[in-house]
């Protein structure tokens, strides 16, 4: 049994810490929020972001940033990832030296451009960082519903020692030390689902969701490639995988924001009825700033930030796909 702190009580967070239970481990949960922190003490279950899943009563819950922290030996980050670097900034006094922090949001900072791994160690330098994505929505790893994932990290054997913590009957983990290509393609993903979610709310039908995919991936690859990341990545689990899942399942807030926004609703307003994180919105501008950086072409990428940040309408986002210069595949 390990001792495990997350810090975020939203779905993902509570369907880890579900999971982790399971597993025989000691597990803190924390959040910012006391009233947050009074509705799970009081019921063990997140009523509001991810009503059904019962944590057990072994499970802690704290606004104490010291308590979930120390002497756990992983702690995982399960905010937002606008949030990870105030949140990482929090937790620095709190990490001892080569604790291991393990990332679980999915993004690029707009404004420096730098993985979430990336800012965490810019933040908490004494940490070990690793990450942990995949096609994994919270409502189904919560219901114990089978699940494949990857724990990736520079020192393989940090890999497998997550591997070994989060390893379940219906939780494979693999293990990889390509933690750049994992998270950019977490990343770009979360902006094709939005896409997709877009071209179902127009009604476009499923050979337009089909070509999204797969030149979405093709985009993940290309810009991945440039950045030094190795192709396979975008091919496995934290690539196809996660892109499949973001694109198809009304568990995706991406896809489900980019529905309404399909249907007419405005930006702001498809994120206030899903009412949850749209990471794909955050991660848009960051992903066309990493396209110009490494002088590469996104199309997917920029007429998703035309719609999403200048007004263009769906349509003409999706006709101007349709419509670009011929080329062979």
């Amino acid at each position: 049994m390990e001792k495990i702190g997350i810090i975020g009580a939203g779905s993902w967070g509570t369907a880890l810490a579900w999971l982790l239970s399971e597993n025989g481990h000691s597990v803190t949960m924390w959040s910012s929020f006391e009233d947050e922190v009074r509705m799970l003490k009081e019921h063990h279950e997140n009523q509001k972001k991810l009503p059904g899943v019962i944590l057990p009563e072994s499970v802690d819950f704290t606004t104490d940033m010291d308590a979930v922290i120390k002497d756990k030996k992983i702690v995982i980050i399960a905010v937002p990832s606008a949030y990870v670097r105030n949140t990482a900034r929090e937790m620095k006094k709190h990490i001892a030296e080569g604790q291991v922090i393990v990332n679980v949001a999915k993004g690029v900072e707009e404004h420096t451009l730098m993985t979430l791994s990336a800012v965490i160690k810019d933040e908490i330098p004494q940490a070990v960082v690793a990450v942990l994505c995949g096609p994994s929505h919270a409502e189904e790893v919560g219901k114990g519903m089978p699940t494949a994932i990857v724990a990736g990290c520079e020192d393989p054997k940090v890999a497998v020692m997550i591997q070994d913590i989060f390893m379940a009957p219906a939780f494979r983990v693999y293990t990889s030390t390509d933690v750049l290509g994992m998270e950019i393609g977490a990343a770009l993903k979360n902006v094709i689902a939005l896409a997709s979610g877009v071209a179902d709310g127009i009604g476009c039908g499923d050979n337009l969701k089909a070509a999204l995919i797969t030149r979405g991936i093709r985009e993940m690859v290309r810009l991945g490639v440039a950045m030094g990341c190795n192709p396979e990545t975008f091919y496995g689990l934290t690539g196809l995988g996660d892109l499949i899942v973001t694109c198809e399942s009304m568990h995706s807030r991406n896809r489900r924001a980019g529905i309404l926004i399909g249907q007419g609703k405005t930006v702001q307003e498809a994120m206030d009825e899903v009412s949850m994180v749209v990471e794909g919105v955050y991660s848009a501008k960051a992903a066309l700033g990493l396209a110009k950086t490494y002088r590469v072409e996104l199309p997917i990428i920029e007429q998703m930030n035309l719609l999403l940040f200048e007004g263009k309408e769906p349509k003409h986002a999706l006709g101007d796909l349709m419509m670009r210069d011929k080329k062979p595949e």
